[in-house]
């Protein structure tokens, strides 16, 4: 079954490699764009491909040697050694060929609000907002804030894939620290939450007009007269779900409606996500990255500058870059999680 899976991996691959030399599809920007994101998808995949070709081919020869000039200790070494790492490798391309989340390609509506706390809460999430924009520029997505103040930071990662990486952000993010004001050097411990919502498109959510309720008022925050003066500021109701979603950043009544309904959308697709997901996971954990906030993902100690995630239990010490927007080792870990238990699913359904 592993040769099939193979033969099929290199097969679709060296498919993909002509398609992005073809001038037809180069002159068609959607099929590029397409091409080249399923030969990025697929390249893990097919690099351990041929090496699981050159593994096999290195123990088939070392035992046509064997049969020829009998027990030598180096070719058994050597058969051994090929039949280790082709068991590797099968369990790496399964891996690699897990089904992708289908909203890993999208982009997405960040939410970091403070918890408890107190003002230590509020500069916290003002850190870990510094921290996640970092990160997306680092990634090379680029930052739209659609809403900053009294705390709470919302905001979009525009690019190719920009879930699949900060999906991961989704939850509680505790932080143990003296704050500034502490006279007495105690550690207090805040926390922030962030909500990770994949931006939807009009047509993947149905919003009915009449199920809103669109309010206009008077901004309160920083902007200058034009803003304070007029009724720009947008606070729309869906009554169905409750959900409230206000804007007042934009000048425009217009464009903070339109910011307002961009996050509604995001918000009501990522609700019916946790649905859909709640009916066929048995445990919180499969809910990883969908932007549940009840649960602590990870804690920030900055006396012993060390970072743990609490999904995977993995502890790193790189604290001050992780904070610069450096976590991409914390991604790879989850993703490949994410891969694992995605390939336990499948095989135990």
């Amino acid at each position: 079954m592993i040769d099939d899976l193979v033969n099929q991996v290199l097969a679709r691959f060296g498919e993909l490699e002509g398609e992005l030399q073809d001038p037809v599809v180069i002159s068609d920007r959607q099929r590029f764009a397409a091409a080249s994101r399923a030969y990025r998808e697929l390249e893990p995949a097919a690099k351990l491909a041929v090496e699981y070709k050159h593994a096999v081919d290195d123990a088939a020869g070392a035992r046509e040697l064997l049969a020829e000039d009998g027990d030598d200790p180096e070719l058994r070494a050597l058969l051994e050694s090929s039949r280790l790492r082709i068991e590797q490798i099968e369990d790496e391309i399964r891996v690699a060929m897990v089904e992708r989340d289908p909203n890993d390609d999208k982009s997405v509506i960040v939410e970091i609000r403070p918890g408890a706390g107190g003002d230590e809460a509020s500069l916290w999430a003002g850190d870990l907002y510094r921290m996640l924009s970092r990160y997306a520029e680092r990634r090379g997505f680029s930052i739209e804030p659609l809403s900053i103040g009294d705390g709470t930071y919302t905001f979009a990662v525009k690019g190719d894939g920009a879930y699949s990486v900060f999906k991961f952000e989704g939850g509680t993010h505790r932080v143990q620290r003296v704050p500034e004001t502490e006279s007495q050097g105690r550690i207090h411990t805040s926390t922030a939450t962030i909500a990770v919502l994949p931006e939807a498109e009009d047509v993947e959510v149905d919003i009915d007009e009449n199920d809103l309720q669109i309010d206009v008022y008077r901004s309160s925050g920083p902007g200058g007269q034009s803003v304070n003066t007029t009724d720009s500021a947008v606070r729309i109701t869906h009554r169905p779900s409750g959900i409230v979603v206000s804007m007042q950043d934009e000048k425009s009544q217009l464009q903070n409606r339109e910011r307002a309904m961009r996050v509604l959308r995001a918000r009501l697709y990522e609700r019916a996500l946790a649905e859909q997901q709640a009916e066929v996971a048995a445990s919180r954990q499969a809910q990883v990255g969908t932007g549940d906030r009840a649960g602590k993902i990870r804690t920030y100690n900055y006396g012993e500058k060390r970072i743990k995630d609490h999904r995977i239990n993995l502890l790193v010490h790189n604290f001050d870059a992780i904070l610069m927007g450096e976590l991409d080792e914390l991604t790879a870990a989850l993703q490949d999680d994410e891969k694992r238990r995605r390939l336990a699913d499948a095989a135990s359904g």
